[in-house]
């Protein structure tokens, strides 16, 4: 008898075949195969949100190749990815392909590892029909946002803008931060810090000045901070009070697909849509030194904290043989998971929990799945090992009716941390001398610091992910394309690791906010979201969740035609201190279809335009000409000579002001500040270590 499986990606077919005994053939559909019309709205909003499905473009050889294989097939089994648009694209299938909705035909795998797909090709289950309508949802949700708000985008601002449902949301919080920064008002506030040491000894620690004369010390100004470090400054300091006790540290939980990109972005500097694509390839399968293809980690789009039995099992005999028997929990670790998340998959882990990052390494994967495998790998080993136990003190310091603080800690079993520690370096080297009470402590120096409140920081790609999690805005599936999305929008911007909203995402935040605020608003956002999960849940009808939502938005973008009637919004111009090389007059920068650029602010008389070229401290390695910051396709940043192509020189290290000692030509930093400093000139070869400085 013979047996079809369609999978998603052509990456999973010779891994999939490789486990599975009888007449089995693989086949991948490339991800979707219908989808709405580009060219219009596709859905009659008359008729109950009635989609219109269409073949996508580029498709149809697929589509021609899975039919004739499904005709000469017993039995057809549809093996999407194992969520919403895995679910929508097993429907869409069996449409194109008339097969029985009522028929046992969907499999999913959870991991794509011998056992995984025995277990998936063995309970083979009917389409979730409530996951293919929350995902149809979704979709049309965003195509009658995006269809309605944008034409109107183009009349008032510009013409190729776009709008999104939750894009829009993300830009705005983006914008928001960037006001709170822009309004912040800095408040001075001082701190009396000393440096002791006891007596006979040379081990000085740190305390701060606490109370005085039983009251909280705060200081807006150096004023009495003066009149304290004159008091102390003849006054004896004594241990008043030592508390010893033993704090208890635990591991975290295994990773979600939010905590995955979150970890990623702040340990490895990825970016959401590099850490996904990663954690895809380590899922689908890699080639294994004497394994051959194996699938190294669960499915890597999951909010739930669920482990099954035998991974624990398996993690815990690799504890035991790596590090003992005292590693191992006397309880399991479980770890509970929110109330709203999907909880169909486990937690990401890796598949075989006894294959080290190393071993991996040594097969020859690439730099990125390395990275992160043992990223995933160490932190689900972690969250099954025993807790980390640490030493504390507490001192209590008096002199002259004034109280100082200083805290430590020794570690006095590493359990977890062995493997997988957030502690920061200033937490490491937190460790006391020994005390006691009544013990006189020399003044090493005792002075008092000003400080100032400061912003709150602009986000990175993780700690958004972490804002995009808490509000409710998206899903974690979602969180990637978002992003990208935003980027390729011009919206926003990246500055070092930060981002930040460009006057374009500004302008059009400010007039959805004007006019859109349901669009958004935060809390209707996230509103949308629990409505969706309702819907997967059986819990609502996916028609009436788009009705209740349209009517509203109807009535907003009529009401906005009306009020803007023959009004248009004008994007600032950028300044700049370049000018015109053919009239003068100052250049701005503007943000066209592919991004910024430079144009003379006399346009229209005058229309000359220009690149933005970001100048470094390097010189050309080949030709002694300026090197340059330059962007990929994909926006990844890299530096090349200004004479491009006349000078073929280009690196991913970034230049420097340091010169090479041996020829004089400019030294570029390769792998981050632990990395090295090189010459890229040709036959020279210096190089520099910057791990030990």
């Amino acid at each position: 008898m013979s047996n079809l499986i369609i999978v998603e990606s052509p990456k999973k077919v010779e891994t999939i075949k490789r486990y599975l005994k009888g007449d089995y053939e693989v086949i991948a559909s490339m991800g979707h195969l219908r989808d709405l019309p580009k060219s219009k709205i596709g859905v009659d909003i008359e008729h109950d949100f009635k989609p219109e499905y269409c073949d996508i473009k580029g498709k149809e050889k697929t589509i021609s190749e899975i039919k004739k294989k499904a005709k000469k097939a017993d039995n057809v089994y549809l093996a999407a990815d194992p969520d919403r648009e895995g679910e929508a694209i097993s429907w869409h299938l069996a449409n194109i392909l008339n097969l029985d909705l009522n028929d046992n035909n969907r499999v999913t795998f959870n991991e794509i590892t011998k056992s995984g797909i025995e277990a998936g090709i063995k309970a083979p289950r009917t389409i979730d029909i409530n996951k293919v309508n929350a995902q149809q949802a979704r979709r049309i949700l965003d195509r009658i946002v995006g269809y309605k708000l944008s034409p109107f985008l183009w009349k008032k601002v510009r013409r190729g803008l776009s709008a999104g449902r939750v894009q829009s949301a993300a830009v705005r919080m983006i914008v928001d931060r960037e006001n709170e920064i822009k309004n912040f008002v800095s408040q001075e506030y001082w701190s009396i810090d000393a440096k002791l040491c006891p007596e006979g000894s040379r081990k000085a620690f740190d305390a701060t000045l606490s109370t005085v004369d039983g009251k909280k010390f705060e200081a807006d100004n150096h004023i009495p901070v003066d009149e304290l470090v004159e008091r102390l400054s003849s006054a004896e300091f004594v241990v008043a009070n030592i508390k010893k006790s033993v704090r208890k540290k635990t591991p975290q939980a295994p990773f979600t697909t939010s905590t995955l990109q979150q970890d990623a972005s702040r340990r490895l500097g990825f970016q959401t849509t590099r850490t996904m694509r990663t954690a895809q390839e380590l899922y689908e399968g890699v080639d294994i030194k004497g394994q051959g293809l194996v699938g190294l980690i669960t499915y890597m789009r999951t909010d739930s904290l669920r482990i099954s039995d035998e991974a624990r099992e398996n993690a815990h005999k690799f504890i035991e043989e790596k590090f003992g028997k005292d590693y191992i929990p006397k309880q399991p670790k479980k770890f509970k998971t929110k109330s709203n998340a999907q909880d169909a998959h486990e937690a990401i882990r890796p598949t075989i929990p006894s294959l080290t990052p190393e071993e991996v390494k040594e097969s020859g994967v690439t730099n990125d799945q390395y990275k992160l495998y043992k990223l995933i790998w160490e932190r689900f080993i972690a969250s099954q090992m025993e807790n980390c136990l640490l030493n504390t003190v507490a001192v209590d310091i008096e002199a002259d009716g004034c109280i100082f603080k200083a805290s430590g800690h020794t570690v006095k079993f590493d359990g977890f941390t062995v493997i997988y520690d957030d502690t920061s370096k200033e937490d490491a080297k937190k460790i006391l001398p020994e005390l006691k009470n009544g013990d006189k402590l020399k003044v090493k120096s005792l002075e008092g610091n000003q400080h100032f409140t400061q912003p709150p920081a602009r986000y990175t790609e993780g700690t958004l992910v972490k804002a995009f999690e808490e509000n409710g805005i998206g899903r974690p599936s979602t969180y990637a394309s978002t992003i990208k999305t935003i980027f390729d929008r011009n919206y926003v911007e990246r500055e070092g690791k930060q981002i930040k909203p460009t006057v374009l995402g500004e302008v059009i935040t400010t007039l959805m906010l004007e006019h859109f605020n349901r669009i958004v608003d935060l809390k209707f956002t996230a509103r949308m979201e629990n409505d969706l999960d309702e819907v997967e849940e059986g819990k609502k009808e996916w028609t009436k969740t788009l009705g209740s939502f349209y009517k509203d938005f109807d009535k907003l973008l009529t009401d906005a035609e009306v009020t803007m009637e023959g009004k248009r919004v004008k994007i600032p111009d950028e300044q700049t201190d370049q000018v015109c090389e053919v009239c003068g007059k100052p250049m701005v920068i503007k943000i066209g279809k592919f991004g910024k650029f430079l144009a003379c602010s006399g346009f229209p008389e005058c229309t000359n335009t220009k690149k933005i070229v970001i100048e470094t401290d390097g010189i050309c390695p080949y030709c002694g000409k300026k090197v340059l910051e330059k962007k990929s396709k994909r926006g990844k940043k890299y530096f090349g000579c200004e004479d491009n192509p006349n000078c073929e020189f280009m690196t991913w290290d970034v230049p420097t002001a340091e010169k090479c000692p041996d020829c004089g030509s400019t030294l570029f930093q390769k792998g981050g500040k632990k990395g090295k400093l090189i010459c890229h000139k040709p036959d020279c070869g210096y190089e520099k270590d910057l791990s030990n400085e």
